[in-house]
């Protein structure tokens, strides 16, 4: 389910500023520095930036979860 909304947002590109899609272009940018740091083990700044991003899209993610199952 979660990878047909991916996609749909993904195709959309008019909004932006979803909270799907703001996941979504986090999960582009977890894989592209996951991969750079393959590559560079002791690039401690893009180590930083990653943690970063994972703890953005965590609470996302849960927003997102709150969201849905809300009556509203």
């Amino acid at each position: 389910m979660i990878k047909k909304v991916f996609i749909s947002v993904s195709s959309k590109e008019r909004n932006r500023g979803s909270v799907e899609f703001q996941i979504f272009s986090f999960t582009n940018k977890i894989r592209r520095l996951t991969s750079h740091l393959e590559l560079h083990k002791k690039d401690y700044l893009s180590q930083r930036g990653l943690r970063k991003i994972l703890g953005k899209r965590q609470r996302l993610l849960a927003y997102l979860s709150k969201k849905k199952w809300s009556p509203l």
